[in-house]
């Protein structure tokens, strides 16, 4: 059983003793932790399904509703709070692109915490400040969820894992298997942006540059593309192991070959640097507010269009196409016109990142 963010009968205030930081107890289910939810959580979580008071949110389906996209990601970055973003915004925001690669309407997430005894809760405020203004921009809400507190020294501070369900509508359901030789390849903007200022901000290795994580919702740009580009055929997005390893899943999947254009895929010239510095590939980097969007060339324009136009879309590049089936394959034509084999990412390349 576990206990939801919604306790209207309680009124249980945070220990006097302890007042600025998690304790062991607000993780006991008990009055501690009905408190902890009372005075801090319910301060930026509302909605209806929060308030029904009970262990399960009751949803009801959109009429006309066909079927559902539901996915869960554990969001564990370090540090917590980093150029651009936030690991309250990163969890939102992570969430809510993977149900739009489905095709699906974002509508609610759940939301489980893991704190740390010690954690300040100033900083958890401002977690949960986060989160709440990506759901608001996203158009979701958070309908239930979970606490539980560790010992000094067990958490690394605060983890949060969070799930999310999405109605799909019918006619436009995109999906990795449905890459098809003469399709368009598009990136909806720069990449590298999110590893490189996570990397950056921990000071590991003295570098500073100017990079902020491009982490943010992506509705506005899947919105467009539902009328713009109604045959849309894969949504994707580049997190862990970068465009190489996305793309690599796809042509798997799809089972075609796909030809990338070097000097097409933009990059900007802060993370090239420091990518170049530290002897990463740019392509294999993570990112946390892009898309991959392949559609028929024949919409490829549509597309662009509605997408440079939409919030995050300003730098969206033609970037490639897919050539022929029947051998899974990602080449990259270079700036030398040569080709050379993308692989996916091998081994963890930035930890934490995510």
């Amino acid at each position: 059983m576990t206990e939801s963010y919604n306790f209207e009968n309680f009124s249980c205030p945070l220990p006097a003793s302890h007042p600025d930081a998690v304790i062991l107890g607000h993780g006991s289910g008990g009055s501690l932790t009905s408190g902890l939810i009372r005075q801090v959580f319910n301060k930026y979580f509302h909605s209806d399904a929060l308030m029904q008071g009970n262990d399960a949110a009751n949803l009801a389906l959109p009429a006309g509703t066909g079927r559902i996209a539901v996915t869960t990601d554990s969001h564990i970055v370090s540090p917590l709070f980093f150029p651009g973003g936030d690991i309250g915004k990163l969890a939102v925001c992570g969430t809510v692109n993977d149900l739009l690669t489905a095709g699906a309407v974002p509508r609610w997430l759940t939301a489980g915490f893991i704190l740390e005894e010690g954690f300040p809760i100033e900083r958890l405020e401002l977690v949960l400040a986060s989160m709440r203004d990506s759901a608001a921009e996203a158009g979701v809400e958070i309908v239930t969820g979970d606490t539980k507190v560790v010992e000094r020294g067990k958490g690394d501070g605060l983890f949060i894992n969070t799930s999310g369900v999405g109605t799909i509508p019918d006619g436009f359901q995109p999906g990795g298997a449905n890459a098809q030789p003469g399709d368009a390849v598009i990136l909806s903007g720069t990449l590298g942006d999110h590893g490189m200022a996570v990397f950056c901000a921990r000071g590991e290795l003295g570098i500073q540059a100017d990079i902020t994580s491009d982490v943010a919702p992506l509705n506005a740009i899947v919105d467009a593309l539902r009328s713009a580009a109604p045959h849309t055929h894969v949504l994707r997005d580049p997190t862990r192991g970068g465009l190489s390893t996305a793309l690599n899943e796809i042509a798997e999947q799809s089972n075609v070959t796909i030809e990338l254009n070097e000097a097409s895929i933009p990059i900007r010239s802060e993370v090239a640097s420091v990518c170049e510095m530290l002897g990463f590939d740019p392509l294999t980097v993570a990112n946390e507010g892009k898309l991959i969007i392949i559609v028929p060339d024949a919409e490829k324009e549509a597309a662009l269009n509605v997408i440079r136009q939409a919030p995050y879309g300003a730098q969206v590049a033609l970037i490639g196409r897919v050539t022929t089936a029947g051998k899974p394959l990602v080449t990259l034509r270079t700036a030398l016109g040569t080709h050379r084999i993308l692989d996916r990412l091998s081994g963890e390349m930035l930890p934490r990142i995510c």
